[in-house]
């Protein structure tokens, strides 16, 4: 079984310290845990009575792995997929929210097995995650991990201002690229050349 804790704290790793950049719409993040959650969980950490960029930059390490298990992981189910895509799923889950789950789910229409693309984690939705992981047990995670990975280049092919989160200032894989490959077996990882050639048409 996976080691959750774990998991999270790589995620904290992966996401890292204290940022407020305006091309972000999750707005000031410390450790991965945004504003916007911070003020849905209703966490005034100086008690002054609101939920500010104070506050974001007073959370820690213990505290944004607590909530990512428990809001990102248990509370939308993640724990209840097959083991071999909990990691990814809910590394996107932090990353992407309930997107992570519609990738899974476009991913399963795509194998032919019927599914709601709702990015709901219900019933259906395990069951047929289940069979696509008893008929491809050694290729689920890395057909995921390429989903995830697609997913970002489109996103960034739609948004310009997230551009420098998939491409780096050199022309290499920005941090949303290397964070997908990292649950994608190197065999499948793009090569410098084939990234170039995907966000060629990047101004």
């Amino acid at each position: 079984m996976p080691d959750i804790t774990k998991i999270a704290n790589d995620i904290v790793a992966r996401e890292g310290g204290y940022v407020n950049d305006p091309d972000d719409p999750g707005g000031a993040t410390n450790h991965g845990v945004t504003i916007h959650t911070m003020r849905r969980l209703g966490l005034d950490l100086n008690g002054d009575g609101r939920v500010d960029a104070q506050d974001v930059q007073q959370l820690d390490r213990a505290q944004a792995v607590q909530i990512f298990i428990d809001h990102y992981f248990v509370k939308p189910g993640v724990n209840r997929l097959p083991q071999l895509i909990q990691p990814s799923v809910f590394d996107m889950y932090v990353n992407a929210g309930a997107n992570a789950v519609r990738i899974l789910q476009r991913l399963l229409v795509e194998m032919r097995i019927n599914v709601s693309t709702d990015g709901v984690i219900g019933p259906q939705t395990i069951a047929a995650a289940n069979r696509a992981a008893e008929a491809a047990p050694d290729h689920l995670a890395d057909a995921y991990g390429i989903a995830r990975r697609n997913y970002y280049y489109d996103l960034a092919d739609r948004r310009p201002a997230s551009r420098k989160y998939a491409r780096r200032r050199d022309g290499g894989k920005g941090g949303w690229i290397t964070r997908a490959e990292e649950f994608i077996a190197p065999r499948y990882h793009l090569t410098p050349a084939q990234h170039q050639q995907r966000t060629a048409s990047w101004a």
